[in-house]
């Protein structure tokens, strides 16, 4: 477990209870690993503890990509190796 400390003026600003904040975070980490090709889809899925179709579906109100940074040449790879 890892703790990170925030004002509690930044849930205020937010709306968000603390609890609902706490989850906020995690998810919005989770997903920017994800985004940044640091973490899989998979491994992100389970530490929120969903299936992994639900996150990725979970990306598109990020506004992410499903594909995460893929150049044309990795995606070509990808499809090639489908």
């Amino acid at each position: 477990m890892i703790n990170i400390e925030y004002p509690e003026s930044l849930a205020n600003t937010l709306k968000l209870s603390d609890l609902e904040f706490k989850s906020e975070m995690k998810t919005t980490s989770l997903i920017k690993l994800y985004e940044m090709g640091k973490l899989s889809s998979g491994v992100a899925a389970k530490v929120l503890g969903i299936s992994r179709l639900d996150f990725l579906e979970l990306l598109a109100k990020y506004n992410v990509s499903m594909l995460g940074n893929l150049s044309l040449n990795d995606l070509t790879e990808e499809i090639e190796n489908a």
